[in-house]
């Protein structure tokens, strides 16, 4: 094609293989391919069927300059094919065995279509995205799907260590308030407790442990990318790039995406979808019948799971708020255990409560009768809920969801935390809070000063995400000079 055509820039989009990954890496590549790019997105074989599956057979088949492409993830079918793999393990797999794969697929789509002029990397992934940029000589960009203020946090990990605070003395200082300890030195986050760090720092083995090293790696790799991006915009977490700024590439914010995605992406793309799982439509004709901000939304993400205890203080927890309620079920959330709902709970609420494995999140939370969110604080559900102006209760599981809980309840004031050892009670109190009291008052008007925002980030022509981006393309097209 190259050869007869005019040459167009190629910019081959691969996220890390887990659905909050893969998501906004979509809705990125569709932006630029709005752009004038030509779009390879690469997926794992796994998840590659598992979009299938979920979207239809046909539903990825070649559209005019967005093409799909996969490589093996060096693991074993897992037995449930619906469930999401383990992330040390996928993570190990990929960069210790993706390079050759990778290498054959940009080999293939530069002479089947344009030689590739950039590579678009999840920063997870940069152990075999980077050294096969450099292989190529073409630049690479990367992309850091969650919370900004995360970042901080691991490239402060050294210091944690050289300070004594990681790894932990022993496996009682998880329990006997140790982890309430003030940090005072990580930039930006005045006052972060330990436990508000990505909870790798509660290691008490450090040699144990992959993802610590796992971490260092990956971010001193990172240092060596042509630029970083995130899902976020200045206005929200200014402070947080310029710090990242100082010791990592060009920081830029470009989002929130799905905001920008709507202003500028192709329709014709629009039925390029991301989800793993099957979407349950009726949550929205459910939703229609609803007052405005009655309904208590409450999804956990692709990852978090729990044990059939906390699921049933979930229950109970709505069960008691006399709230409505929807709630999204996966079938892998309950660890070792089908999610099995005590039927008392699902008689008591059947006139109010709507449950679904899946559904489509961002009509969800602009659907005028969700009144909040209750979340694991996943940084797509975060910004999602942002820039729809949706006030959250935070439940964090794991990786960035701890710091995006600090800053959502600390600094933005927009969310309250629930204890990690959930109880009934506690479930029932917060959602009434949030639903119908001062404070939850106060937290919706300042996400509904957050959604302005972001409405304004990516308004053209001079919202700060929409100059961000313009910057990014610049980059990418002199690329591909």
């Amino acid at each position: 094609m190259g050869s007869t055509q005019e040459s167009k820039p190629h910019v081959v989009c691969i996220p890390a293989a887990a659905q909050g990954h893969i998501n906004p890496m979509i809705k990125l590549a569709k932006i630029l391919h709005s752009k004038g790019f030509f779009i390879t997105f690469i997926n794992t074989e796994f998840n590659h069927q598992r979009l299938l599956k979920s979207l239809g057979s046909d539903a990825l088949n070649d559209f005019p300059s967005f093409h799909f492409e996969s490589i093996p993830d060096g693991l074993p079918p897992p037995e449930n094919p619906d469930a999401t793999q383990p992330t040390p393990t996928l993570l190990k797999s990929l960069n210790e065995n993706g390079l050759g794969p990778f290498k054959c697929v940009l080999t293939k789509v530069s002479a089947l279509y344009y030689p590739v002029t950039c590579i678009v990397a999840d920063f997870l992934i940069g152990g075999f995205t980077l050294p096969a940029a450099e292989e190529f000589g073409i630049p690479a960009i990367l992309f850091w799907t969650a919370g900004a203020g995360s970042l901080i946090c691991y490239d402060q990990y050294p210091n944690l260590i050289q300070k004594g605070l990681m790894p932990l003395k022993d496996s009682s200082y998880l329990v006997n308030g140790y982890l309430n300890t003030v940090v005072d030195f990580i930039p930006t986050m005045p006052g972060i407790r330990l436990k508000d760090i990505p909870p790798f720092v509660r290691i008490v083995h450090p040699g144990d442990d992959f993802m610590v090293g796992f971490s260092d790696r990956a971010i001193q790799r990172a240092k060596t990318a042509s630029a970083i991006i995130y899902n976020t915009f200045d206005e929200l977490e200014g402070d947080i790039l310029d710090t990242l700024s100082l010791n990592f590439p060009l920081c830029y914010g470009i989002g929130p995406l799905h905001l920008l995605q709507g202003k500028i992406a192709d329709k014709s793309l629009d039925s390029i979808k991301s989800n793993l799982w099957v979407e349950e439509p009726k949550c929205l004709k459910w939703l229609d019948n609803k007052e405005p901000l009655s309904v208590i939304y409450v999804n956990f993400g692709s990852i978090t799971v729990m044990t059939p205890q906390q699921l049933v203080e979930f229950c109970w927890g709505l069960a008691k708020s006399n709230y409505s309620f929807l709630w999204i079920i996966r079938p892998d959330l309950v660890i070792g255990d089908s999610a099995i709902l005590p039927p008392e709970f699902l008689e008591q609420t059947s006139n109010r409560g709507m449950l679904a494995s899946w559904c489509p999140q961002e009509q969800v939370l602009s659907h005028p009768s969700k009144g909040g969110f209750l979340t694991h604080s996943g940084w797509n559900s975060t910004i999602e809920s942002i820039s729809y102006g949706v006030p959250m209760i935070c439940w964090p599981f794991f990786t960035d969801q701890q710091p995006n809980c600090w800053w959502s309840c600390n600094e933005w004031k927009i969310a309250m935390e629930i204890n990690n050892d959930v109880k009934s009670d506690e479930v029932s109190k917060l959602v009434i809070e949030l639903m119908n009291e001062e404070k939850g008052k106060e937290m919706r008007k300042n996400a509904i000063d957050f959604k302005n925002k972001a409405e304004e980030a990516c308004a053209y022509p001079s919202g700060s995400s929409v100059v961000n981006l313009e910057k990014v393309i610049n980059l990418l097209q002199i690329s591909s000079k």
